[in-house]
Order: structure tokens, then sequence, then C-alpha cells
């Protein structure tokens, strides 16, 4: 079974960084362009905004498979600061559990692209498609 499954796996990174980058690309389009409209994201302060950014460029760019490993870091300290700043201490005191204080996916999506920013864009990327021309 490994072995059988194994062969898929630099296809699966590929698949892995395309849906990571869609999912981080919606954020920032809901805060940026407020499609869907979301009454959270309705009148977001300037730093949500500039999240907000990051996730739509940066988003776009792990969508393409572009520059995958700095972008992805870049995003990962991006989700790390959203769990601090946005999740933990929004309150002014700590809630820990991210069950608690929603910031289960700021956790998922800092060590998915955290993950990615080690392993590259994977086959199906415009690195990898850079790279054979090079």
């Amino acid at each position: 079974m490994e072995h059988m499954l194994s062969r898929y796996q630099p296809l699966a990174l590929s698949l892995f960084r395309f849906i990571t980058g869609l999912l981080l690309f919606q954020y920032g389009v809901a805060k940026i362009f407020k499609f869907p409209a979301i009454p959270y994201f309705a009148n977001v302060p300037p730093l949500i905004y500039t999240a907000g950014l990051i996730e739509l460029v940066l988003g776009a760019l792990l969508l393409a498979g572009l520059f995958t490993r700095p972008v992805a870091f870049i995003l990962a300290g991006e989700m790390a600061s959203a769990y601090f700043l946005g999740h933990m201490f929004k309150t002014g005191e700590p809630v820990w559990l991210p069950l608690l204080n929603n910031g289960t996916a700021a956790i998922a999506f800092c060590f998915s692209c955290l993950y990615l920013a080690t392993a590259g864009g994977g086959p199906i990327s415009l690195d990898a498609m850079l790279r054979k021309k090079m």
C-alpha cells in the first residue's frame, strides 16, 4: 500500500499547495473585495485589511506555485501572527484553546505553509516549469 500511494506523493504536494493557496486567496477576496459578504469582514480595521492584501496576493502566488518557498514562509508567519494577535489575545486576556478562540484555521494554515516552505510547490507549479527552462 505504501509503495502504491507514494508514487502519487509529488502530485499530492501540488494539489495540497493549490488548495492551501485557494483557501488563503478566498480570505483575501472576502476581506478586500467583500465577496462573499461576510458580516465579520464588513468593516475591517487596517491590520486585517493588510492581512487580506497579503492573503490575496501571496495566496494567488501559492495557487500558481510561483516563488512557493518564500511565499509559504511569509504566509506561515502571517498565520502565526493572526493566531496570536487576532485569536489568542483578541479579548486582552489569553484564551489558550483554539476551539475557544476560533484560531484552529490559523494554526492549520500556519503549519501547512511551513510545510510548503520546506517541501516546495511540487511538479505542477510555475516554479517547476521555470526550473525546467533553466
